[in-house]
């Protein structure tokens, strides 16, 4: 179970400004925010070593790039106490984009990016159901992504800044 951090008001501002846009200036944060520029990166560093920030990505859209097809597998397992050992052999799949072990109808669900129907059924027939450990899988495959967004740090009128 993670523990909360003391994070202030500010941290919390920073972190939204970032979350919208990673690319953003720390010089171009401070003057939204009338501080120092010292002063966000003296922050920012506080919390990557808080472990609050893990770092950054680049988001790309997978479709113009060839990978027409996300879907999402519940995988069924023999025992929970295999977890470990599977994800470490479902970690060399390069197409799986998402592990998460979960409650419920499925011990472990899946994201997995593919460029066509045939390539995901190659996927799941000759890397993912041979893993010994699964006993079934079930598949989903996303007709659209209809929403992707941040979790909300701040209150809409903690926002004004923004």
């Amino acid at each position: 179970m993670s523990t909360i951090l003391e994070i202030d008001k500010l941290d919390l501002q920073i972190l939204s400004i970032l979350m919208q846009d990673a690319q953003k200036a720390y010089t171009e944060i401070a003057k939204q925010l009338e501080i120092s520029g010292g002063t966000v990166h003296v922050r920012m560093k506080k919390l990557m070593e808080k472990g609050v920030v893990k770092g950054s990505h680049m988001e790309i859209d997978a479709s113009k790039l060839g990978y027409d097809i996300c879907a999402f597998v519940g995988m069924f397992l023999e025992k929970g106490s295999l977890y470990n050992r599977i994800v470490k052999q479902l970690e060399q799949i390069p197409e799986i984009t998402e592990i998460h072990y979960t409650t419920g109808r499925y011990g472990i669900f899946l994201k997995i990016v593919s460029r066509n129907t045939r390539e995901l059924r190659s996927i799941l027939n000759d890397k993912v159901q041979p893993i010994e450990g699964i006993q079934r899988t079930e598949t989903f495959i996303s007709l659209e992504e209809s929403l992707k967004r941040p979790i909300r740090i701040l209150q809409e009128s903690e926002l004004e800044f923004i």
